[in-house]
C-alpha cells in the first residue's frame, strides 16, 4: 500500500507542477502559486472536518507547521533560482535533494532499507536528474525543470540545494507529524506553506488581478498537490520514510509525461533513458 500511495502522490505532483508550470507561462509563477496555495489550504481543512477524525496535538500541528513553512521557503528559493534563466541547473538539484535528504534522516533515525531499496534508491537519483534536465515545464511547487542546457556545477546550483533540503525537510516533518492525529499534519503543512507565500505577496505587492477562466488551471494545481500531499502523508505510515521520499521525488518524470503528451513537446535522449530508470527503480522497490 506504501508503494501504491507513494506512486500516487509522484503522480499527482507531476500532474499538479504540469498544470501550475503551464498557468506559469500566462499568469506569472507567483499569482499561480498564491492560487494554488489558496485552494489547497482551503481543500485541506475542508477535508480534515468532514472527515471527523480525531483532536490535534502539538505534535502533529507542529510538524506540519514546520513541514509546511519548509515547503513554502523552498518554493521561493526554487523560484529565485528559476527567474536567473538556470532551470536546467535548478529543478533537477532539488529533486534529488528531496528525495537524499529523507533517506539520510531515514537512515539515521534507524531505518534499515532491504538491498533491493538500496539498489532502488541508488538507480533512483541519477534517474531523476535525467528526467528533470531541460525538462519542458517549469515547476510551480517543488521543481519540475526546462530550460537551456547546462550543466549541474552551473548557475543556480545554490537555489537548487537549498530548495532540495528545504523540501527533503517538508517530506521529513510530514512523515515525523504520527498518524494518530487525522489529518492535522496536512492542514497544518498546507497552513504553513499559504503563510508564506502570502508573505512573499505582501513584499513584492504583484497584482492579482485577471479573468476567472485564468484560475482554471492553478486551482487545479492547487487540488492535485493537496491530494498529492495527503497521498504521500498516509504513503509514510505505510512503508519506510526513504522508500516513500524516493518514490514521490518521481514526480518530473511524471511532468514530462505529460509535456510530451499533451504538448507534444519531444523527448531528448536523455530523459527516456531517464524514464527507463525510474521503472526500473520502482520494480526493485516494489520487489522488496
Amino acid at each position: 500500500m506504501g508503494i501504491v500511495l507513494g506512486l500516487a502522490a509522484a503522480l499527482l505532483y507531476g500532474s499538479s507542477d504540469f498544470a501550475g508550470g503551464v498557468a506559469s507561462r500566462h499568469l506569472g509563477s507567483l499569482r499561480v502559486t498564491v492560487i494554488g496555495a489558496t485552494v489547497a489550504t482551503v481543500l485541506a481543512w475542508a477535508v480534515l472536518f468532514a472527515s471527523n477524525g480525531p483532536g490535534p496535538s502539538v505534535h502533529a500541528v507542529a510538524w506540519g507547521l514546520a513541514s509546511g513553512l519548509a515547503g513554502g521557503a523552498g518554493t521561493l528559493v526554487l523560484y529565485r533560482g528559476l527567474a536567473r534563466g538556470q532551470m536546467s541547473v535548478v529543478g533537477p538539484v532539488s529533486a534529488v535533494g528531496a528525495a537524499l535528504v529523507p533517506v539520510a534522516a531515514g537512515v539515521a533515525l534507524g531505518e534499515r532499507p532491504g538491498p533491493l531499496v538500496v539498489a532502488g534508491v541508488v538507480v533512483a537519483l541519477p534517474a531523476i536528474v535525467l528526467v528533470a534536465a531541460n525538462g519542458p515545464v517549469s515547476g510551480w511547487a517543488r521543481g519540475s525543470a526546462s530550460g537551456s542546457a547546462r550543466g549541474l556545477l552551473g548557475g543556480g546550483l545554490p537555489e537548487g540545494v537549498a530548495a532540495g533540503l528545504a523540501f527533503g525537510i517538508l517530506f521529513i516533518g510530514l512523515a515525523q507529524a504520527g498518524r494518530d492525529d487525522g489529518l492535522w499534519p496536512v492542514a497544518s503543512e498546507q497552513t504553513g506553506a499559504l503563510l508564506v507565500t502570502l508573505a512573499a505577496v505582501v513584499r513584492a505587492r504583484p497584482s492579482l488581478r485577471g479573468p476567472a477562466r485564468a484560475a482554471v488551471l492553478p486551482v487545479l494545481a492547487g487540488a492535485t498537490g493537496m491530494a498529492a500531499t495527503v497521498a504521500y502523508f498516509y504513503a509514510t505510515h505505510f512503508s519506510l520514510l526513504a522508500i516513500a521520499a524516493v518514490l514521490v521525488s518521481l514526480y518530473p518524470g511524471v511532468t514530462v509525461l505529460l509535456a510530451r503528451v499533451l504538448l507534444h513537446e519531444r523527448l531528448r535522449p536523455a530523459q527516456r533513458v531517464g524514464l527507463g530508470l525510474c521503472a526500473l527503480a520502482v520494480a526493485a522497490i516494489a520487489l522488496n
